[in-house]
Formats: C-alpha cells, sequence, structure tokens
C-alpha cells in the first residue's frame, strides 16, 4: 500500500477525534507563538511544545487507516470454522 492510498482510504472515529484535538492544538500553538505581543519565555516554550505535539498527533492519526481486507478474512475464517 503506497503512502497516497493510505491517506485515501478512511480514518476509524477514535482517530479522527484524535486528529482534530491534534489540530486544535497546533493551531493555538501557533498563534500563542504568533503573537504580537510579548510573553514570558515559559509560555512560548509551552505553545511550542503544543504546536509540535499537535502536528504528530494530527500527522499520525491521518496516516491510521480500516482495513477492509482483514475484517472480511477474519469473518471468514471464523464462519468456516463454525
Amino acid at each position: 500500500m503506497t503512502i497516497v492510498e493510505r491517506y485515501k482510504k478512511p480514518t476509524p472515529k477514535f482517530f479522527r477525534t484524535l486528529r482534530n484535538i491534534g489540530i486544535a492544538l497546533a493551531t493555538a500553538g501557533g498563534a500563542i507563538i504568533a503573537a504580537p505581543v510579548s510573553l514570558p519565555a515559559i509560555v512560548v516554550t509551552v505553545a511550542t511544545y503544543m504546536t509540535v505535539a499537535g502536528t504528530v498527533a494530527t500527522a499520525v492519526s491521518q496516516a491510521v487507516v480500516t482495513d477492509d481486507d482483514s475484517k472480511s478474512s477474519t469473518s471468514a475464517k471464523t464462519s468456516s470454522e463454525k
């Protein structure tokens, strides 16, 4: 399976939720980093970590796909074993 094929397949519900949380984290962190006001260094550092964590969570969650082939083969095995 190529990367393009993987990204075109449907994502499970849990990982869609996790992806949306990651997008929110990355957006909030980026907004804090880009704020035109002077902020304490610890706030900018935390915002940087939020941005990185959100970006990684989004990318990993988007790469997870449901594998329809394994579900059908598992169903076939269990029905034939009975």
